[in-house]
């Protein structure tokens, strides 16, 4: 992977062909994608100076100090190796990207969704580009004949969001999610988005052009459908849930390792083994999040763990060893309980204590 190419990506210059050839690159070896990573933090550090590229330039190196940077460090990091635009999350206010909605323009703009008033996007050329609502943002359709300019939606822990893509369909984004998209997709090829986290989506039909949603190392490949995708990067799997219509899911650097899904099946993508597994399932226990509920069946506690710190933007220490082996199974409304609520649900089957601490909760063995 040349230098040029990076940079042209990185100033939003390259093409759709030359961005899927990056993904591939940066996928390729745990050394292409720390290479990747130490460029684009130098990039945005020198203000788009093109000296970084030169060899003769150290690239920076930056370390975090204690628990939490490390983990807004990591998670900054996976973004930038799907591919957003500048990240400047990294080196301005985290505390603040971190609690808010953020959309990432193509050019490098950040907007941010904290307020109740209806506001509008332009492009460079005055163009209306998109319509943003508090908890949501619609799109324009328009078919780009030239390059695409793609936008970069993160949502925090503890909220979602809708949004409605130029081509009309609808995403529906969970807490603790990204997604990259085009402001308006190409009048030519596919409609490529990429996703960290979990999404459901409707697709709007479009037989001459698939959308195809790229997830960690899998592509999902669609005409027109309604789905779910789990592919949070601290799980070691990719989830795609079909409710109704077709899609095939595909291992992206071996596209000959696909599998093809029929209404109410999931298919399983396992990172290791680089394999992909099938069965049937009930597709509403996957799609529960989206009105609001937290869905388990025979859960263990470290799933749900997980969840309930995206929903409610929480840490949750667990030193009840019982309780790390526990299973559980039921439906909860997070909108409508409390993070008190739903651990004295637990603890009503495997006794426990809890702790309270700001953000932080800490669970112990009962006294």
């Amino acid at each position: 992977m040349t230098s040029e190419i990076i940079q042209k990506y990185l100033s939003n210059e390259a093409s759709e062909q030359e961005v899927q050839a990056l993904f591939k690159w940066i996928e390729a070896s745990a050394e292409n994608k720390k290479q990747f990573v130490t460029a684009k933090k130098a990039w945005v550090l020198s203000g788009l100076s093109e000296d970084i590229f030169s060899d003769s330039v150290p690239l920076i190196q930056m370390k975090p100090k204690n628990r939490l940077r490390q983990y807004l460090s990591y998670a900054a990091v996976f973004l930038v190796v799907i591919g957003l635009g500048k990240t400047i999350l990294l080196f301005t206010d985290t505390s603040k990207a971190s609690k808010e909605i953020v959309l990432e323009l193509g050019d490098g703009r950040l907007e941010y969704f904290s307020g109740k008033n209806q506001t509008t996007l332009v492009n460079d050329k005055g163009d209306l580009v998109a319509k943003k609502f508090p908890h949501q943002i619609i799109y324009f359709g328009k078919a780009a004949a030239d390059k695409l300019v793609y936008n970069t939606l993160t949502i925090p822990y503890g909220k979602r969001f809708k949004l409605k893509l130029s081509d009309g369909t609808i995403v529906s984004l969970n807490a603790g999610s990204s997604l990259r998209y085009p402001e308006q997709f190409g009048s030519n090829g596919n409609r490529n988005v990429y996703l960290t986290g979990e999404a459901f989506f409707e697709v709007a039909k479009d037989k001459e052009h698939p959308f195809i949603v790229n997830a960690n190392q899998v592509d999902i490949k669609v005409l027109g459908t309604k789905f779910n995708v789990s592919a949070y990067p601290e799980n070691p799997t990719v989830n795609s849930t079909l409710i109704e219509g077709s899609i095939q899911m595909s291992e992206t650097a071996n596209p000959s390792n696909v599998i093809l899904l029929e209404p109410n099946q999931m298919a399983t993508w396992q990172n290791n083994a680089k394999k992909i597994t099938l069965k049937n399932v009930d597709p509403s226990f996957y799609s529960a999040w989206t009105k609001g509920e937290l869905a388990f069946k025979d859960t263990p506690f470290s799933t749900i763990a997980k969840m309930i710190q995206r929903t409610y933007d929480v840490e949750i220490i667990n030193e009840n060893s019982d309780l790390a082996r526990q299973n559980f199974t039921g439906t909860i409304n997070s909108s409508e309980s409390s993070v008190e609520n739903i651990l004295d649900l637990l603890k009503r089957d495997t006794p426990f204590n809890y702790s309270i601490e700001h953000k932080t909760i800490t669970i112990t063995n009962p006294r």
